[in-house]
């Protein structure tokens, strides 16, 4: 008789806490010497997004979780940004994480949503 899990272990579960630096390292790294590009800015969120769901991947290891990216990136003018999300999950299992980045010219928010398919 085969044994089935239906919640992560402890070891298992999406940790904000080991999320966060992984994205700030991704933004760091793609926005230092960036400078804000309408014409360019809908590249580089797919970029990012993608390059932080990969290290999700690689990086957690997290069998039977379902990742979610966004990112944002806009002109550095001093205006305020209001974000928001709804999400319908299991308190006990998903989690997200977020960063941001600013320089002078622009600024940029990447969440990680983690989420266990059952």
């Amino acid at each position: 008789m085969e044994l089935y899990n239906i919640r992560p272990s402890l070891r298992e579960k999406f940790r904000p806490n080991a999320v966060k630096p992984l994205i700030t390292a991704v933004l760091n790294d793609r926005l230092a010497d960036k400078t804000y590009n309408p014409e360019l800015t809908a590249q580089w969120t797919r970029e990012i997004a993608d390059e932080i769901k990969n290290k999700l991947k690689l990086e957690l290891d997290l069998p039977r979780y379902k990742y979610v990216v966004q990112v944002l990136i806009g002109e550095q003018r001093g205006e305020g940004v209001r974000m928001g999300c709804r999400c319908f999950w299991d308190a006990d299992t998903d989690n997200y994480a977020e960063s941001t980045y600013r320089n002078d010219s622009l600024f940029c928010v990447a969440a990680a949503f983690g989420a266990y398919l059952y």
